[in-house]
């Protein structure tokens, strides 16, 4: 063997080196590259997923809050038109509590149409889950039903108790439409001078 061949031999082993070297390195990124889609494959589902189960938790809330939303439409939302009737509840109420047993004598048949038409009107009421706050006199003050509009102090009663009822309140099922207009008694002078 020359030293042409030698040098021929050693540039083809050079050559094969180089491209053994160059398609290890190939073999090298091929499987980065396939891993690579692979992995960007993945990451992209996990996103979808995420969005999806997001998507599907969302969509789940608003048909909860459109289904409370409507049952709250539908108990509550006569609400407006029930308190612009109570005026003509407390017009009833008065003109009743007003009556002499006199007059009741001398116009009985109008008396008792007016009675009629407060009942009809609670029964309007009882339908639609409205009912009436009536507060006794001696009873308790709640401040949850009742509304003071005096304090006074009466001889016979406890602080807090009920002494006067002015206006009668009313409950939609179980919101406050209107409180109970009430006085109150507060300590009565008797008590807190001894």
């Amino acid at each position: 063997m020359n030293d042409e061949e030698r040098s021929q031999q050693a540039a083809m082993a050079a050559a094969m080196a180089a491209a053994e070297a160059a398609a290890e390195a190939e073999a090298g990124d091929k499987p980065d590259e396939g891993e690579s889609p692979v992995a960007e494959l993945e990451a992209e589902r996990d996103e979808l997923r995420d969005r999806l189960i997001r998507t599907l938790a969302e969509m789940e809330n608003m048909r909860k809050r459109a289904e409370r939303e409507r049952r709250e439409a539908e108990q509550y939302g006569g609400a407006k038109l029930s308190r612009d009737l109570l005026p003509v509840y407390d017009s009833l109420w008065r003109a009743l509590e007003t009556v002499t047993d006199e007059q009741r004598q001398a116009a009985s048949a109008l008396i008792e149409g007016v009675e009629l038409t407060m009942r009809e009107l609670l029964n309007v009421f009882a339908r639609h889950g409205i009912e009436p706050i009536v507060p006794e006199i001696g009873e308790k003050f709640d401040p949850n039903a009742h509304q003071a509009m005096f304090e006074a102090p009466v001889p016979q009663t406890k602080a807090g108790d009920i002494i006067e009822v002015m206006q009668h309140g009313f409950r939609m099922h179980d919101r406050l439409l209107r409180p109970a207009q009430v006085g109150v008694s507060s300590t009565p002078k008797d008590q807190s001078e001894g």
